[in-house]
């Protein structure tokens, strides 16, 4: 493993923790890779994973009834449930428009605590984070937004994802297609897109510009950043993940270097694949 400094970070005024990750292996850290620092949205891939193993155990299924009338756990995780942002009441119907839903998240780690009979965080423990070996994360707080973990750690899960153990390759496969095409909606701090798309716990590059990622990254690159200036980050075409922390609230400082970090990125440690 290679420690370095990234230069898109070069000016950044906060803490600027970075990690990249081929499948075997820790490639480069920036800063402190045992820091703990709080995720926000970031733990949505993570509270996806937990609802996957309860479905590979045949526990959950994907089109089982849950969260408001007439959704299923699928449009939970792919937030078109019609769910708001917080809250209990559906804006639209389901399926109507892609509608990003801290509350549709909470209700699908809900409906899988009562499928497998233990609160959604000590599942999350027995089931993810100890057999990943992701010694350094908490995810007792909101299944939706207040997982805690190091850089380290999501160097963990970011190989578990471009090589699953828990859960089969055809699961993750699903989780990051593009699921319900051509969906109107909003990515929060970029705006509107015609076509928001999303897999299942994890966002979707797709053609959305301006965005977080690099404009140069493939459609299918998969992931999520989060409101505390976190993000996390699968690129198969190259192989690679990488993940991003701050523990400060997302502002322009995260807009302004994180295109060109992501670019410096996959220039230094991708290859094509």
């Amino acid at each position: 493993m290679e420690t370095t400094t990234f230069a898109a970070t070069d000016g950044f005024p906060h803490t600027a923790l970075v990690g990249v990750t081929g499948p075997d292996e820790t490639l480069a850290v920036q800063g402190d890779a045992q820091a703990v620092l709080p995720l926000a949205s970031v733990t949505k891939p993570l509270t996806a994973w937990g609802a996957f193993v309860a479905i590979e155990r045949g526990l959950v299924d994907l089109d089982e009834p849950a969260g408001p009338d007439g959704a299923t756990v699928l449009d939970l995780l792919d937030h078109t449930s019609g769910l708001p942002m917080e809250g209990d009441g559906p804006l639209r119907p389901v399926g109507e428009r892609r509608i990003y839903s801290n509350a549709g998240f909470d209700a699908l780690a809900a409906h899988v605590a009562d499928a497998v009979g233990m609160a959604f965080s000590d599942w999350m423990l027995r089931e993810v984070v100890l057999p990943l070996g992701m010694t350094r994360t908490d995810v007792t707080g909101r299944p939706s937004a207040d997982a805690r973990a190091s850089i380290a750690d999501l160097m963990i899960f970011g190989r578990e994802v471009l090589r699953p153990t828990l859960i089969p390759a055809a699961l993750r496969d699903l989780a990051l297609t593009v699921s319900h095409a051509g969906l109107r909606g909003i990515v929060p701090g970029y705006g509107p897109f015609a076509d928001n798309q999303w897999g299942l716990g994890f966002e979707l590059k797709g053609a959305k510009s301006p965005h977080w990622l690099s404009d140069s990254f493939p459609p299918e690159t998969a992931g999520h950043f989060g409101a505390q200036g976190s993000f996390l980050f699968i690129d198969r075409s190259r192989d690679l993940a990488a993940a991003f922390l701050s523990g400060v609230p997302f502002g322009d400082e995260h807009k302004r270097i994180w295109p060109p970090l992501t670019d410096e990125i996959v220039t230094r440690y991708g290859s094509a694949g």
